[in-house]
């Protein structure tokens, strides 16, 4: 009992899941189906997929708002290349473009030692014109329905996309949390002085990390054609918000040095339930958007309160 008190109180966002869950099973008969389970878990895969990468990337003490404009260029190079190259490699060269812009984010970082913030800001303009420039402002279309199909397909009644998810989910926790990269990511992010005076190759460090979310993010864009079975220029529009959304309230702090993917786990799924719960019970869509604001404003606000506490008790 006393380890899942402490375990709650690092990662209070499963108190709100489970207060969500509660409330909104007896609010519509329809939320606690199986179907409508699988239907949260394939709608928040695509910006879950990316906040795997992006907890990475935070934790480092890093951002990219970048994803949202990988998410569009993948999604249509493999599907505007399938007609000429077929489905695989489409995909190849789509996956390959988010490690690309990826790679060029995190070696501007690296070798310039511009914040992160501004680095992917102009990314995310510049790969977003980039699509409309390679799409001529179109949308593409999937010649081939094996394309879509998969995007719909299911294994023992669980749905491919939900399954991919959870799959790299494990994988992420396990990579963090039980190898060495994962320990240099933290240590890295709480004191990047001391990292390098402990021998950690920081900069390419961050690289791989910076690689691994632009992998991701096309990853997800990818996977988000296959469910349309078409890409769109607009594609992944605000999904930088609604990660870095998901990966703060799950517990990663904007500083870097904390943060844990079981949490991140939590803040997907907080927002797909309550997004889900919501238009089950036909509330505005822009009313999720004020709740989750407002949320996201007060566990800032208590992490940042923790933050200061947690200081004077060691300057005491």
């Amino acid at each position: 009992m006393h380890a899942f008190i402490q375990s709650v109180k690092r990662q209070p966002i499963w108190l709100f899941i489970i207060a969500c869950i509660i409330f909104f099973s007896f609010s519509n008969e329809y939320f606690f189906a199986v179907n409508n389970f699988q239907n949260i878990l394939v709608q928040t895969s695509t910006i879950g997929l990316i906040a795997l990468g992006m907890t990475f990337v935070m934790i480092n003490g890093n951002i990219d708002l970048s994803v949202g404009s990988t998410v569009a260029l993948a999604a249509s190079l493999a599907v505007g290349l399938q007609g000429a190259l077929g489905i695989p490699m489409a995909v190849v060269i789509g996956l390959g473009a988010g490690v690309l812009i990826g790679a060029i984010n995190g070696l501007i970082v690296w070798k310039t030692g511009v914040d992160a913030f501004i680095v992917t800001l102009g990314a995310m303009i510049g790969v977003r014109g980039l699509v409309f420039v390679y799409t001529e402002e179109q949308s593409f279309y999937a010649s081939n329905f094996a394309y879509s199909d998969f995007g719909m397909s299911s294994i023992f009644s669980l749905p491919v996309l939900a399954l991919i998810f959870i799959a790299l989910t494990i994988v992420a926790h396990i990579l963090l949390k039980y190898t060495l990269h994962g320990r240099n990511v933290y240590a890295v992010g709480g004191n990047r002085k001391a990292a390098i005076e402990a021998g950690i190759k920081v900069g390419p460090h961050m690289l791989i990390n910076f690689m691994l979310i632009g992998f991701m993010a096309a990853l997800s864009g990818i996977l988000l054609s296959t469910q349309m079975g078409a890409s769109t220029p607009n594609l992944g529009r605000d999904y930088e918000l609604w990660t870095i959304t998901a990966v703060v309230l799950g517990g990663t702090r904007l500083n870097g040095g904390a943060g844990t993917i079981i949490g991140t786990l939590g803040g997907v799924l907080a927002i797909g339930i309550l997004r889900n719960g919501m238009n089950l019970m036909q509330v505005p869509s822009f009313y999720v958007l004020v709740i989750m604001g407002s949320i996201l404003i007060t566990v800032l606000f208590l992490d940042k309160r923790l933050n200061v506490t947690a200081s004077k008790g060691v300057q005491i």
